[in-house]
């Protein structure tokens, strides 16, 4: 029963939605990192819910960091930190205790821990447990950034409704960075947030697509066969419980290249070695080659919804139907924008540590 990622850079979560505290210890971590308590505020705020088109649900989310940093500098130790839960309505759950909602992690939560699971607000399946992540994520993706590594997600796509892609990649995370709705389009926010809407008002939920850039990792950090590059950022952004599929570069549109077509030809530029194109997006054999990486993730729709659903009672092992309670998102994207640049900046963390050493990300080294 492991909830720990990295080898290097190793991120653990605890908690559950309606528990007393949800958290993270982040280990492995550089001496030297200034932390920016003001940073870590801004993406904390990225993630929380707002308006008609997320959940009531509004928690505080101010971490308090227990260990690992003193005087605004990280130590070397391990940084624990944790958020306390102040928000619950946990008897929306008591009805529903032995129903297994559509799409949730109910009856295999049931089965692998034998009923002993915490199940209100799906507990420590629950999407909440993202908030920590957030937190840990503030303190690499600054530290990245220190280094001249920038990582940005926007809202592809949403309910039907497409944003453009990334163009002048680093001024474009720098436009993302903080924006509480991670689109480069400013006219398809409307759209997006009516689509939204219009979904809620259904009793229904709608999912998208996220596309992240890293821009500025230099070319050498992975490994062949199983901890590709590939491999450990899918590693990492499937930790996010919504993320049903995932691709980088071109992706499965690779099926109808030719391999003329696909292959990124290489020359040299301003003394630099890059390619004319970005098919594989900036990693070939599993380690970075020098140019952006980009990948797209799907967010399933939220799998709760206010609509009379079948179901099974898995502790009476009969048939039922389920009509849920409670306060729900009915949509979870552009929430999980900043979720999936945490994520990718722990897997990045991880890799050049495991290649530069754990004191790399350190600011004076």
């Amino acid at each position: 029963m492991k909830n720990t990622f990295g080898l290097s850079v190793t991120l653990t979560v605890f908690g559950e939605s309606h528990g007393k505290a949800i958290g993270a210890v982040l280990d492995g971590i550089a001496p030297g990192i200034k932390i920016d308590e003001e940073y870590i505020r801004k993406k904390m705020c990225q993630r929380m819910p707002y308006g008609k088109i997320s959940t009531a649900r509004r928690e505080e989310d101010i971490p308090e960091i227990l260990s690992g940093v003193y005087n605004g500098f990280t130590t070397g130790t391990p940084i624990a930190l944790v958020i306390k839960n102040t928000d619950m309505h946990s008897k929306d759950y008591a009805l529903t205790r032995s129903l297994a909602r559509p799409g949730h992690a109910d009856y295999t939560a049931y089965l692998k821990y034998h009923g002993f699971e915490d199940f209100r607000g799906g507990g420590h399946f629950s999407g909440r447990i993202t908030a920590p992540v957030v937190a840990a994520g503030a303190i690499l993706l600054s530290a990245l950034k220190n280094k001249g590594i920038y990582i940005g997600t926007h809202i592809k796509k949403c309910a039907g409704v497409s944003d453009r892609g990334f163009d002048d990649i680093k001024n474009d995370i720098s436009a993302l960075d903080g924006k509480i709705f991670s689109v480069l389009d400013s006219e398809k926010e409307d759209e997006m947030k009516a689509a939204i809407e219009r979904a809620a008002e259904n009793k229904d939920s709608v999912g998208g697509v996220l596309e992240t850039a890293v821009y500025g990792l230099c070319a050498g950090v992975g490994e062949p066969w199983f901890d590709s590059l590939e491999s450990v950022i899918s590693h990492a952004v499937f930790g996010m419980p919504a993320v049903k599929g995932i691709e980088f570069g071109a992706g499965f549109a690779f099926a109808d290249k030719t391999g003329f077509e696909a292959n990124d030809p290489f020359l040299l530029k301003n003394g630099e070695i890059i390619t004319s194109s970005n098919n594989n997006a900036g990693i070939n054999g599993g380690i970075s080659n020098g140019m952006p990486i980009i990948f797209r993730t799907v967010i399933k729709p939220t799998p709760s919804i206010f609509q009379k659903q079948k179901t099974v009672d898995f502790i009476n092992k009969e048939n039922a139907e389920i009509e849920l309670r409670g306060r729900h998102d009915p949509c979870i994207v552009h929430r999980a924008a900043v979720v999936q640049d945490s994520l990718t900046a722990l897997a990045v963390a991880d890799m050049l540590a495991q290649r530069f050493g754990t004191d790399y990300l350190g600011s004076d080294l």
